[in-house]
């Protein structure tokens, strides 16, 4: 759904030296279709490159992180799963038996989160949203 980031491209945005295992790490990150955690992006970053490390891997996304140009979610698993900061909002709709994340913007739903805010007394500057759920297809 959403527009691939380079995040490569972000980090020299920043002003972030870029290492070559930096690079790799960035580019496993910005062609991921999935939200992967650190061991997944160290799985898929030592195919390019064997000598990263987890250490590393674990370094770059924190550094990734601090400079805004990953986010982190926790979709209840357990673990710190990411994705490259998108320029624009999307929410998110896991899977709770598979751990598949489907992105997904509602305009209406917006609107009506604009609404119980206002509602409220406020006026939203910013919000997360994450559903849970599991597939209508699958037999019980």
């Amino acid at each position: 759904m959403a527009r691939k980031i380079d995040l490569e491209a972000l980090c020299n945005e920043k002003g972030l030296r870029i290492t070559e295992q930096r690079r790799v790490i960035a580019r496993v990150l910005s062609e991921a279709e999935d939200h992967p955690d650190v061991e997944k992006v160290y799985e898929r970053a030592s195919q390019i490159d064997p000598g990263i490390s987890i250490a590393t891997v674990y370094r770059t996304v924190r550094l990734f992180e601090e400079a805004g140009i990953l986010d982190r979610h926790d979709f209840g698993d357990g673990r710190a799963r990411y994705e490259p900061s998108p320029e624009s909002h999307h929410d998110h709709l896991i899977d709770i038996e598979t751990g598949k994340v489907t992105e997904f913007v509602d305009p209406e739903l917006e609107q009506l989160q604009k609404q119980i805010a206002e509602k409220l007394g406020f006026r939203l500057v910013d919000h997360r949203m994450e559903l849970y759920g599991v597939s209508l297809d699958r037999k019980s």
